[in-house]
């Protein structure tokens, strides 16, 4: 089996968040830090060289392939903030649907949400998609 490359590190993530080199998304970074300790009440940590992370998990699917991962989390990324929810992959249905639709102008990849500026999206709607995600989550993999 492949090793996995993302991993909690001990990386310090306030450092990394003032690391960033764009002054906007350095905020943004710091923002959505608030917002998932918020919901998460989790203290942060790095997860490979750009995601910040909160809580793990341990999984195992039918194929074999198994490894841990943070339970939510999001990446200040150059082109767009990146949020890694499970309600991006139909997990949690219809509800993440009508929460997407009030949201503002993002994108969407299978587990990933692509916000360009965090000051366009409603971040009320935002927490809520957060804890959405966070609570289907722990539903799947319980600790």
């Amino acid at each position: 089996m492949a090793e996995l490359k993302t991993r909690a590190t001990e990386i310090d993530v306030a450092a990394f968040l003032d690391a960033v080199p764009d002054p906007r998304r350095r905020d943004e970074g710091r923002a959505l830090d608030a917002l998932y300790r918020k919901v998460t009440r989790c203290e942060p940590k790095m997860w490979g060289p750009s995601i910040v992370g909160y809580g793990s998990y341990h999984y195992k699917y039918d194929s074999g392939h198994e490894g841990t991962m943070a339970r939510a989390g999001f990446s200040p990324r150059k082109a767009a903030l990146t949020l890694y929810l499970d309600a991006c992959d139909g997990a949690v249905g219809d509800e993440a649907e009508a929460l997407f639709a009030r949201l503002g102008p993002h994108s969407r990849g299978k587990s990933c949400l692509y916000i360009k500026r965090l000051d366009k999206v409603d971040t009320e709607v935002l927490e809520q998609l957060v804890r959405l995600s966070w609570n289907s989550i722990n539903a799947r993999w319980p600790s």
